[in-house]
């Protein structure tokens, strides 16, 4: 197997890696590195920190894993390689009336990196986390395959999902999908005022699918308003999507200035009339509406940026409000602002979800930003929510032990996977999360 030395970096652009990197195309090659020179598993590097990169060491490139293995059409269950991209998978399984199971904000994270960061979606309130929809895992290990499930091996199950990859490559997995009445989605908009309306319908919501995007820059009697979206599939005819654009360098850092991104705000929080509305979208529309504009991460600059995710319990909500207003206040939000309800469903021992709500927004990486992102990590930590790993590039060790109170099981259990600690990546050396 060749190894190519490349140069790579999370999604937020702030951190990199230089490494040694192999793209097996077959299930056995994958089964001669692990066993000859093991090493962490990559896919399309779409977490946003360093949860991707093993600076200085060896990685293996998963992408070209990618076939579908099997699937019923009967039952919706799905055995595909780790490789696969979940858009790929909602374009080839949509039309036949079934859809991945939880789906995060981009179609171009795969099968492999959904269970190591146990994602979660716009239904995670009524579905759970990925995770929960998985029945089975093959784990590559230098001493040959090993297959996972919630009854067989369930311990070291539970340290894969969510695990960060720290057990091992995965080569394939077993996927129950959801089934879909149609290829397309039925949105309904609705305009909302402020933070209590938004919580209020958040919790009432019926809907499978419910997201809220956040004008992050609001204040006062206007601090918490948006758009609230409510979604079913549905069937129908609907014009394509549009074809992605792409973004040819790196914006100029008054792209996302305060002024313009309080104009674009408001802006776009009017596009929504004032009795809402509701549309017909092509379904990837939906799920993943920055995967249209290919490389958007250049909008936010050559020094990238970061994004801060966390949840709160429902009885903290109090404490994401002051958050929001504390972000408002600092003139370094960005149009991308996310608030969603969460159910209680995760399936590893270092999942992110738990029930309550969630918000995540983006900083360009300037001064200030990390202070303002340390200020609302100490918040979360005391409100007895968690930071997401897939998106953190500036947690500490001592905030995110606090945070997963599983993390001493999950690391012992990772030990006697990787004793020889082949599969550590950047994020985990540092944040310290496999000490003993």
């Amino acid at each position: 197997m060749t190894w190519k030395t490349v140069d790579y970096a999370g999604w937020g652009r702030v951190h990199h890696a230089n490494s040694p990197v192999a793209r097996p195309e077959r299930r056995s090659a994958l089964a001669q590195l692990v066993e000859n020179t093991p090493a962490p598993a990559i896919g399309m590097r779409r977490s946003y920190g360093d949860a991707c990169l093993n600076d200085g060491g060896r990685a293996i490139d998963m992408t070209r894993l990618d076939r579908v293995l099997g699937f019923d059409a009967e039952s919706g269950m799905l055995h595909v390689e780790a490789g696969a991209q979940i858009g790929q998978l909602l374009n080839i399984f949509a039309p036949k009336g079934w859809l991945p199971p939880v789906m995060p904000g981009t179609g171009f994270a795969t099968v492999g990196g959904a269970i190591a960061m146990d994602v979660h979606g716009k239904n995670h309130h009524g579905a759970g986390s990925f995770g929960c929809h998985v029945t089975e895992i093959t784990l590559m290990t230098p001493k040959g395959p090993k297959v996972l499930s919630p009854s067989k091996n369930a311990t070291l199950f539970k340290a894969t999902v969510g695990g960060l990859g720290q057990t091992g490559p995965i080569a394939s997995a077993r996927v129950q999908l959801l089934r879909a009445k149609g290829d397309v989605m039925i949105v309904t908009e609705r305009r909302v005022e402020g933070w209590d309306e938004f919580l209020a319908l958040l919790d009432a919501s019926e809907a499978t699918y419910s997201v809220g995007w956040l004008d992050a820059t609001a204040r006062g009697n206007a601090l918490g308003r948006g758009i609230l979206e409510e979604a079913e599939t549905g069937a129908g005819l609907v014009p394509p999507a549009k074809r992605g654009k792409r973004i040819p360098l790196d914006a100029p850092a008054f792209a996302v200035s305060p002024g313009i991104v309080r104009t674009f705000n408001a802006a776009y929080w009017r596009r929504v009339p004032d009795k809402g509305r509701t549309v017909v979208k092509p379904i990837d529309d939906f799920f993943f509406p920055l995967d249209k504009i290919h490389d958007w991460n250049r909008l936010y600059g050559k020094t990238g940026f970061h994004q801060f995710q966390c949840v709160v319990p429902i009885e903290a909500s109090a404490a994401l409000r002051t958050m929001l207003d504390r972000i408002a206040g600092s003139g370094l939000a960005s149009p991308l602002a996310v608030l969603k309800r969460m159910g209680p469903g995760r399936a590893g021992m270092m999942s992110f979800p738990m029930e309550g709500y969630t918000l995540a927004v983006d900083f360009p990486n300037r001064n200030g930003a990390d202070r303002l992102i340390s200020e609302l990590e100490r918040a979360t930590a005391d409100a007895g929510g968690r930071i997401y790993l897939a998106k953190d590039a500036l947690a500490a060790p001592e905030t995110v032990r606090a945070m997963y109170s599983e993390r001493a099981k999950w690391a012992k259990t990772v030990k006697a996977a990787d004793p020889d600690g082949h599969f550590l990546t950047d994020i985990v050396r540092r944040l310290e999360l496999r000490s003993t």
